[in-house]
């Protein structure tokens, strides 16, 4: 008797086995794969931001607050621009907050109307317009932040005024396209600032 096996007959013992073990290996290919094709959610770079510090802004203007070091205070050439209308940039945000001011002769109603008239133009592309009233009695300051929601132009409108002669009107922009999702770290860094400013606004 030969003691060559007999391939063909074993040949045909594996091959019965060989579809679950295809089966079984497809299986656990599909498993493992499973998560890899899930798309990643998107990023934006990691923004540095300066320790907060703050210095005063003196002028021959009737106000004057403390804004951040890393701002720098420029007189807004413009046409339009009046005394004492101002801009303090961040150009490493790209971003800068415009400031007006108006000498009040009874006009308070029309002033802080034509500030919320400007905010609720941001209401087409905004998601929500909070009002956030302003009231510091001690100092005679008065006013509303206007939080704009959203993929617009301004994030933060505010007016601040004493009632009867001062009335300083302000707008967070960004020399950017709006994308809310991108911004919202340096939107959430300068309100800070401009919490601060308000509080720390004197008239003179």
């Amino acid at each position: 008797m030969s003691n060559i096996p007999d391939l063909k007959m074993n040949s045909k013992k594996n091959n019965k086995y060989l579809p679950a073990f295809t089966f079984f290996g497809l299986l656990l290919v599909a498993i493992s794969c499973k998560h890899n094709y899930a798309p990643k959610p998107r990023g934006y770079f990691r923004i540095d931001f300066p320790e907060k510090e703050y210095t005063y802004y003196y002028s021959d203007c009737n106000y004057m607050f403390e804004y951040p070091v890393y701002g720098k205070i420029s007189e807004i050439d413009i046409s339009s621009s009046e005394p004492c209308w101002i801009n303090i940039e961040f150009p490493q945000f790209k971003g800068k907050i415009h400031i007006t001011y108006k000498k009040m002769k009874d006009n308070l109603a029309s002033y802080s109307e034509d500030i919320r008239t400007i905010a609720y133009k941001h209401i087409v592309k905004a998601d929500d317009i909070i009002e956030i009233p302003v009231r510091i009695p001690e100092k005679k300051v008065f006013g509303i932040i206007y939080e704009i929601k959203g993929n617009t132009a301004s994030s933060l409108n505010f007016y601040l005024t004493d009632s009867t002669e001062n009335f300083i009107s302000g707008a967070l922009y960004f020399n950017t396209i709006p994308n809310k999702d991108s911004l919202a770290p340096v939107i959430s860094f300068l309100k800070t600032d401009i919490e601060h400013l308000i509080e720390t606004l004197e008239w003179k």
